[in-house]
């Protein structure tokens, strides 16, 4: 197997203004920035399987690790104590059709079931698998590349076998298989894994309750309308949906009532930051509004100082006379002396006298008016 620092060394030697044996270098092992790749280096004892996808069977890497390894069955106690002169070869197999959290995690189990796990996976093919258990969404190329990217698995073998003979163990020099302890029947055994588990090679490992790939069809199944939609809005055809003409039409419809909610509620976003930036252009308008208001009409305001004055001269304007200065002084006994010649008394003078002397030319017309109305009323004289 190419180490890490073999496989640094190599790409190293190879980059030349970004280029890695004339073509961009895009692996893992590097990063672009403004059109030139520099190379990363790998931490010391880094596992090579996280910088690359892990080798199908028949693949060089995979041979190679397979002849090195000198196969004879290593005890479950020895593989327990890790003990064992050599990494413990462990097989798994499955469908991985929609892969998941749920067959990562049990893949994650498989390799850590012992302290030093080779970890070796089986995919069944296309006509195996819908044969037996039915159709896939995935196709069987997609399930490998699924499961050889996963960070757990050091080798797959495509086309994996249902059922296990002893040929296919020694040919992949399998120590242990992992699995989950749930019985898979067939017709001509109740339990697959019945000639494994007599052997003591196999190895339970747990399903992930609430995940499965039946679940996830059964999701897309039940919001059918609501996918459709989706890849339809996206730029798929009808045709690729497997859509009807009427169908599409209702769904796209759909679609456009989706976006003019979406733009409604944009609109009204809009309307209440706009709102708040109105209302604290109000709050400074009113401020001003008021102080003016206040300027004018307030206790200390310029029409308070005028009606003040104003009224001050009508309350005056429309008194009582003062009594006249030649009437007599009251006796000693408190008679009064009467008039001399009551007949000839001269009446009070007219008010238009002191009206005139009340006009004011800043107090306006309306004043003058009513001062003046007031004036021209002749009092009722009362000779008796």
């Amino acid at each position: 197997m190419m180490s890490a620092l073999t496989m640094t060394t190599t790409l190293t030697n190879g980059h030349h203004n970004g280029t890695c044996n004339g073509k961009l270098e895009t692996s893992l092992n590097g990063y672009r920035k403004n059109g030139y790749v520099k190379p990363e280096p790998e931490p010391s004892g880094s596992d090579p399987s996280l910088h690359q996808p892990a080798p199908y069977n028949d693949d060089a890497m995979a041979i190679a690790e397979r002849d090195r390894c000198s196969y004879g069955r290593i005890p479950r106690a020895a593989a327990i104590a890790g003990t064992a002169n050599r990494k413990v070869r462990v097989y798994s197999d499955g469908i991985y059709d929609m892969f998941h959290q749920g067959h990562a995690r049990q893949l994650q189990q498989a390799k850590t079931v012992f302290p030093n796990v080779y970890l070796i996976v089986g995919v069944c093919s296309d006509r195996l698998t819908h044969s037996r258990k039915g159709r896939t969404v995935m196709t069987e190329d997609e399930r490998y590349e699924a499961v050889r990217h996963c960070r757990y698995v050091d080798e797959v073998v495509r086309d994996a076998p249902w059922e296990y003979d002893e040929e296919f163990l020694e040919k992949h020099k399998i120590d242990f298989i992992a699995h989950d302890d749930i019985p898979y029947t067939t017709q001509d055994c109740e339990d697959t894994y019945a000639m494994i588990k007599a052997k003591d090679m196999f190895v339970a490992t747990e399903r992930t309750e609430g995940v499965s790939t039946s679940d996830i069809v059964a999701r897309i199944v039940r919001d059918y309308d609501m996918y459709v939609r989706r890849n339809l809005a996206r730029g798929y055809s009808a045709k690729e949906l497997n859509v009807s003409f009427l169908n599409e039409k209702k769904f796209r419809l759909q679609n456009k009532m989706d976006e003019l909610k979406d733009k409604g509620k944009k609109v009204m976003t809009n309307i209440g930051e706009k709102r708040v930036d109105i209302l604290t252009k109000w709050e400074e308008k009113s401020r001003e509004l008021i102080d003016a208001f206040l300027l004018l009409f307030g206790p200390d305001g310029r029409l308070s100082n005028i009606w003040n004055e104003s009224k001050g001269r009508l309350m005056q304007a429309l008194s009582q006379p003062p009594s006249p200065r030649g009437s007599p002084a009251p006796s000693e006994n408190g008679d009064d002396h009467e008039p001399l010649n009551r007949g000839s008394a001269s009446p009070p003078p007219p008010k238009s006298r002191r009206c005139e002397a009340l006009w004011d030319q800043q107090a306006g017309n309306w004043m003058h008016r009513a001062l003046s109305a007031l004036g021209n009323r002749k009092r009722p004289y009362n000779g008796s």
